[in-house]
């Protein structure tokens, strides 16, 4: 399972679409380890370099603070998009992490519902009333970055 933090924005000057050597964390935000990642966690990424983006697992080692890259979807038809030099890194939850999440709950919500917060906070909002109505307790925090 892939670690989650909060407000967790880096810089990298990587060029290609090798492993990420990160840099500093961006103004209002925190480095990964600042943040709870671990050496050899695994997290859910989101790259941004101008218009084009990359969502998609990786491995972050502490030692040169490097972040492999194992897309799942890009800009680039899926693949790893080329980096300029200039791109932004951050750590993210996806819709089959949150998905994932609400089964373990025995909670579900539809791929339209988790395509809007609103629809996800309604949907998680029914399902945890019925399991409430039942006589279970439920605790759960969601983040969205």
């Amino acid at each position: 399972m892939v670690v989650l933090v909060n407000r967790a924005k880096m810089t990298t000057s990587t060029t290609g679409t090798g492993t990420i050597t990160l840099g500093s964390a961006t103004s209002g935000f925190q480095t990964f380890a600042a943040a709870g990642v671990s050496n050899g966690n695994s997290i859910r990424y989101v790259i941004e370099d101008g218009n084009a983006w990359e969502i998609g697992s990786g491995t972050y080692t502490s030692s040169g603070t490097t972040l492999s890259r194992s897309p799942s979807q890009s800009s680039g038809g899926g693949g790893a998009i080329t980096l300029s030099g200039s791109a932004v890194v951050f750590v993210s939850a996806i819709a089959s992490d949150i998905q994932t999440t609400l089964a373990s709950l025995g909670l579900s919500a539809s791929a339209t519902e988790l395509n809007y917060v609103d629809g996800v906070t309604s949907a998680i909002q029914t399902q945890l009333n019925t399991k409430a109505s039942t006589g279970k307790s439920i605790a759960m925090a969601m983040v969205f970055g």
